[in-house]
């Protein structure tokens, strides 16, 4: 194949993954609305409809892509719901099981095709379909087709239509109820033959000689299947299958299909990599911005102030220019954090079935928007802290009864944009966390516990430890001992912050707080001696000024007056080893709020600017307290400063892990 055409394919795939994956979502949330409608024995037309359309539109594009297990897939579970809608079957229980089922097995189809992997069986999935359409018959042998394998083509059948036939109803819609009475149809594709357009069935079941010579006239014609037990059924797929139904009959009373209306879009796919590669030349302009001012700056008394104002008004306008494409860029990069919450309610139903307990979701902030890099990395964090929740946190329905609680536990996923960050949580009113528990499973394993009592910061650090965790056996929800430790470094690595508040008895509360965007932020900068620093903005709650002989020493820790109560002040130069200037008057950060509010102090903030973020990805640099590296413009780089995990280092009376820290900072 040739570039162009390789190119061509690579693109149109994209698509395919990028549609599947919307209807993956819109299914996920269909199904749990589905799922409500069980109790009456019948759901809403709309949500039918619904579901019909999205498996209807991945059965197709599926075969576009000659993905035929997914194909054949969505095919079966499109199937239940048309006998759903036409009143065949009745909605039950295990029918809303087998749907959600068969999702999670096509989801796991699609991503096998885009990751190049071995594609995963669908044989179970589709004998759950077709069960609950087809149930097992009162002497206990399963009915018609339901004993069959699933891999196994016994006949394939051929229907010609024509004007008799369809004048007295023979239609292909006539064909394949007659089929699905004796059997399971398999697959179905249109053939060209001389004669004109014909319908050909994959079908498995039993059709005796007798039957097979009555159909003649009706236009049908059978011949035997080949028997392929064993593999999958894509093995003896068509390459261009679509289901008949809706090859004709379109508009037709009765067909409950409507032609397709043409429409414009106003979306367009971008590929990450091309945003990542525009916001990269976005960051380089922006240093180049900077460098530019620097060398104005130097030029200023040369230049008659006439010609000088004029220079600088251009240079103000390129500024102001640059800063609108970039929030552009930013705003496009963008999407809902749904992305993430709207796969929880499956989540939290299974495990709930699971483990007996009975669990509510509540979604708040669905259309909270945050850089689609974070949400890719965000996934398995809030997934892990959800599936904690379910299986750690809510106490069985008896224990709550007991406890004065309704049966039904409430968890709580929330998002909400506070300047330049984003705070996540995912709280539960649950049995909470047993502070004493974690202790002693702490001592055991052999992690370092503090002798004055654990407060909420070194409650998280011990049960975000590697290896540690409260389960005894592992299970599908928890207990291996990885997860809180892998939550927390992937939070820290995108430069954000977790907290806990857990009250035993009421519950638990994970607060997760990110930036908006990792690439280029406004930030402060900061002097230590005659060392700079580059703190985000968005980490900072408050600048305030101290005056030296206010702060005071307790028991080796700084404290300043502030706001009625007291505030522990921790000083950079300490922290990073640095000499500092013996100022009156010292600029202090407020970083965290409540009893968490730490100041952190340096010498001078001389200014702000927007910044472009270099992250640490050598893992022999990364060290906590340092986000990464950045260029001021005027050939200085300079540590940008994670001020959450300063504040939580220097609580802790101590500076950063290792030395490393200074060494990056003398030789900033």
């Amino acid at each position: 194949m040739s570039d162009a055409g390789e190119t061509f394919t690579a693109g149109f795939m994209d698509d395919y993954f990028a549609e599947c994956d919307e209807h993956l979502d819109a299914l996920r949330e269909l199904l749990l609305t589905l799922e409500t409608s069980v109790v009456v024995g019948h759901a809403e037309e709309r949500v039918l409809e619904a579901l019909f359309l999205s498996f209807h539109s991945i059965k197709g594009i599926s075969g576009m892509v000659e993905l035929r297990e997914a194909e054949l897939l969505a095919h079966e579970m499109e199937s239940y719901l048309r006998a759903l809608r036409g009143r065949e079957t009745v909605l039950s229980q295990g029918g809303v099981d087998a749907l959600i089922a068969g999702v999670e097995t096509l989801d796991a189809v699609i991503k096998a095709r885009r990751n190049d992997e071995p594609i995963p069986s669908i044989a179970s999935a589709i004998a759950s379909i077709v069960a609950v359409v087809r149930p097992v018959a009162a002497d206990g042998e399963p009915a018609v087709g339901e004993g069959i394998g699933i891999a196994n083509v016994d006949w394939v059948v051929t229907f010609v239509p024509s004007k008799e036939l369809n004048a007295r109803g023979m239609t292909v819609d006539a064909v394949r109820i007659r089929l699905r009475e004796r059997g399971v149809i398999l697959h179905a594709s249109p053939k060209v033959l001389p004669e004109g357009i014909a319908f050909e069935f994959g079908f498995a079941g039993n059709l005796d000689q007798e039957t097979l010579a009555a159909w003649v006239v009706d236009g049908l014609s059978a011949s035997a299947g080949a028997a392929t037990a064993g593999e999958p059924t894509s093995s003896v797929l068509p390459v261009a299958s679509v289901d008949p139904e809706s090859a004709t009959g379109v508009n037709e009373p009765g067909s409950g299909m409507h032609a397709p209306v043409s429409s414009l879009s106003h979306y367009v796919r971008v590929d990450l990599v091309k945003l990542d590669e525009l916001m990269r030349m976005i960051g380089d302009l922006v240093i180049s911005r900077a460098r530019l001012e620097g060398t104005l700056a130097g030029l200023e008394s040369s230049i008659p102030a006439v010609k000088w104002r004029a220079v600088h008004e251009n240079s103000a306008a390129i500024e102001r220019q640059l800063r609108s494409l970039r929030e552009g860029v930013v705003r496009v990069r963008l999407v809902r954090i749904g992305e993430i919450f709207r796969r929880m309610p499956f989540v939290v139903r299974d495990l709930a079935k699971e483990s007996g307990a009975k669990v509510r979701l509540l979604l708040h902030g669905q259309d909270t928007e945050i850089d689609k890099f974070l949400i890719e990395r965000m996934m398995d964090p809030i997934l892990h802290l959800v599936r904690n929740a379910v299986s750690h946190g809510f106490e069985r329905p008896a224990e709550r009864r007991a406890a004065g609680k309704p049966e039904e536990g409430t968890l709580s996923l929330s998002a909400v944009a506070v300047g330049e960050s984003v705070v996540i949580d995912v709280a539960d009113d649950g049995r909470g966390i047993d502070v004493d528990d974690v202790v002693r499973r702490a001592r055991l394993a052999g992690l370092p516990v503090p002798d004055g009592g654990v407060d909420p910061s070194s409650l998280l650090d011990l049960i975000c430890a590697p290896g540690f965790s409260t389960r005894d056996e592992t299970d599908r929800g928890s207990g291996r001992g990885v997860g809180m430790a892998v939550v927390k470094s992937t939070i820290q690595q995108l430069n954000g912050a977790i907290t806990l508040d857990s009250q035993p008895g009421r519950g638990t509360r994970f607060s997760i707080e990110l930036p908006l965007t990792l690439s280029i932020t406004e930030a402060m900068i900061a002097t230590v001696g005659d060392r700079t620093f580059a703190v985000p903005q968005g980490a900072v709650r408050e600048v305030i000024e101290i005056e030296r002989r206010r702060i005071r020493r307790i028991e080796n820790h700084e404290i300043v007056a502030y706001r009625g109560g007291t505030l522990p002040v921790v000083r950079l130069s300490r922290l990073f080893g640095l000499a500092e200037h013996a100022r009156p008057i010292v600029h202090a950060f407020v970083v965290g709020s409540g009893t968490e509010a730490v100041a952190i102090a340096v010498d001078r903030i001389v200014g702000q600017r927007e910044i472009v973020v270099r992250p640490t990805t050598d893992p022999m640099l990364k060290v906590d307290g340092v986000a990464g590296a950045t260029d001021l413009g005027d050939g200085r780089v300079v540590l940008i400063l994670n001020m959450t995990a300063l504040a939580r280092a220097g609580g802790r009376g101590a500076g950063p892990t290792t030395g490393g820290a200074v060494q990056q900072a003398r030789s900033a």
